[in-house]
């Protein structure tokens, strides 16, 4: 989550850690599961994750998408592997 001007720049949600295992699986601490991307949107569809989606905003982060549809405050930032 975007921290503020008064603390942190960012405030990490470790419960809503994952990890890109292949092409189309992720893990994390509550088990693995299965994501499809689709054009911008990334829609976690079996696991701890299941009916979360993100949508690409940049080359290496994504943006949660509530339950009507809006970008949320939430970010995902892509961090270590190559790329």
């Amino acid at each position: 989550m975007p921290g503020d001007a008064g603390g942190a720049a960012w405030t990490e949600l470790p419960e809503k850690n994952f990890t890109i295992s292949n092409a189309s699986t992720y893990s994390n601490t509550e088990g693995s599961g299965t994501y499809l991307l689709t054009g911008k949107r990334v829609t976690f569809t079996r696991g701890p994750l299941k009916g979360i989606r993100f949508e690409r905003t940049g080359k290496s982060k994504l943006q949660w998408v509530d339950e009507e549809g809006k970008l949320g405050r939430i970010r995902c930032i892509r961090r270590g592997g190559s790329g």
